[in-house]
């Protein structure tokens, strides 16, 4: 599973067999015909209802408080906050994610973090292409509703081989990304991870890829919520389920934001 936060979860898989009841050997055939037929104590389960809900809470919080960074945050400070609530946001969703359960105060403050990345971000966007946050957005809303109503409607099942080739790639991605970043610390400039009119057919393709890579991986999240309401998961893993989904929206809006900015000029 290419998103590491499902991968943490107990049930998000095909590969976790529901559990059943099983009775206990017992010589009285009335009483054994009862255990048999009897339900299996089980506490809340995770509903679709419970993932929209939390999902809905968690980019909420990552509107409000990239609404307050974009207003409130000066410019001459958006870059420090961008890094360090990158940075911040890294390190929380890490350790967040590794946790048995996901907590919603966990949940909370990646939210936050993000949030202010977010504001931030899209406040040197705003500044050289006025109108591009708000394109960005409503095209990342129905991006996700579009993938959302197609696996839906056209009852599409991810595959074992699909979540391999998607992970694959997704990893590769993230380690090419990664090394771009290193090279350019140096002062190394490879043309990939430009912004604006003036970018690279390679850059272009880059983030074209990049789009591509978060639409996938939101397609495994999708799929990964019906299985954990099919393995009836614990109501609890709700909180993890709106964590995965949280960051990979948050990485297809930089993505799509980087992209039109290519056109902007």
């Amino acid at each position: 599973m290419a998103n590491p936060i499902f991968g943490r979860g107990e049930g998000f898989t095909k590969h976790r067999e529901a559990p059943q009841y099983q009775p206990q050997p017992s010589y009285d055939p009335y009483l054994q015909q009862y255990q048999q037929q009897a339900p299996m104590p089980q506490g809340p389960v995770m509903t679709y209802d419970d993932v929209i809900a939390k999902t809905g809470l968690s980019l909420g919080l990552v509107f409000v408080m990239a609404a307050a960074a974009f207003m409130l945050v000066p410019l001459e400070l958006a870059m420090p906050v961008m890094i360090g609530s990158s940075i911040a946001g890294f390190i929380t969703v890490l350790i967040v994610s590794m946790r048995r359960v996901v907590s919603p105060v966990g949940l909370g403050i990646y939210a936050v973090f993000e949030g202010l990345f977010v504001g931030a971000v899209s406040k040197f966007f705003e500044l050289l292409w006025p109108g591009i946050v708000v394109t960005a957005v409503l095209a990342t809303f129905v991006t996700a509703a579009a993938t959302l109503a197609v696996m839906k409607f056209a009852k599409i099942r991810v595959s074992a081989k699909f979540r391999q080739m998607v992970t694959i790639a997704t990893f590769a991605f993230v380690g090419v990304v990664l090394v771009n970043l290193v090279l350019a610390l140096f002062g190394i400039d490879t043309g990939m991870r430009d912004v604006g009119g003036g970018a690279s057919i390679l850059a272009i393709g880059v983030s074209v890829i990049a789009i591509a890579l978060a639409v996938f991986n939101l397609v495994m999240d999708f799929d990964a919520v019906r299985v954990g309401v099919e393995q009836r998961v614990p109501a609890s893993e709700s909180w993890r389920a709106a964590l995965g989904i949280t960051v990979t929206m948050v990485w297809l809006y930089v993505e799509i934001l980087r992209v039109l900015s290519y056109f902007r000029d």
